[in-house]
């Protein structure tokens, strides 16, 4: 357990480390907890993965890939778990690939799902799939990939609105909400 353990910090402060893409704030010296294991973070009675913030291995998530939730940003696109999810501007639509790639990553890991058609709760917009360079499945709304903040540590946190103003929340209808906000 303590390897375990010693492995994940010594990833995480590597990916504090490495998180030199443009979305990464470049001033943040805090570093972010280690994500809680599996079997606490979210049920795993569904078909549907995502990838958690802070951690580049997929965890079970809730049947459904995606819903809405409150925010000081409006009403927004959360995960199974009520983490927040991003788009990444330098995207292209319906391109079928990611912008982010390598140490963005790290700091901004793919919203990830096993259903061979991603399902959502109060979401408008399309919702689809992407394949990640490792052959994952990468959800999309309306034609753009979906991401997490490493630094969201916890349901209701919108720490990645606007960095370096180029991640933005997603709206139920699939938009990018570019308006500012700290947190719900």
């Amino acid at each position: 357990m303590k390897k375990h353990l010693g492995i994940g910090l010594a990833a995480l402060a590597l990916a504090t480390a490495l998180s030199g893409c443009d979305g990464s704030p470049g001033t943040t010296t805090a570093t972010t907890p280690a994500a809680p294991a599996a079997t606490s973070a979210a049920p795993t009675t569904g078909a549907a993965t995502s990838a958690a913030p802070g951690t580049a291995s997929p965890t079970a998530a809730a049947a459904v890939d995606l819903k809405t939730a409150p925010s000081s940003a409006g009403t927004i696109v959360v995960d199974a778990a009520g983490m927040s999810v991003y788009y990444f501007t330098k995207d292209v639509k319906d391109s079928g690939t990611s912008a982010c790639t390598a140490a963005c990553l790290t700091a901004w890991p793919p919203v990830l799902t096993t259903a061979a058609t991603p399902s959502a709760e109060g979401v408008t917009g399309t919702l689809g799939t992407i394949a990640t360079p490792e052959g994952a499945k990468q959800v999309t709304l309306n034609g753009l990939p979906l991401y997490y903040f490493a630094q969201d540590t916890n349901p209701g946190d919108i720490l990645g609105q606007g960095v370096n103003s180029v991640w933005y929340l997603a709206s139920p209808a699939g938009d990018m909400i570019r308006t500012a906000a700290s947190g719900y």
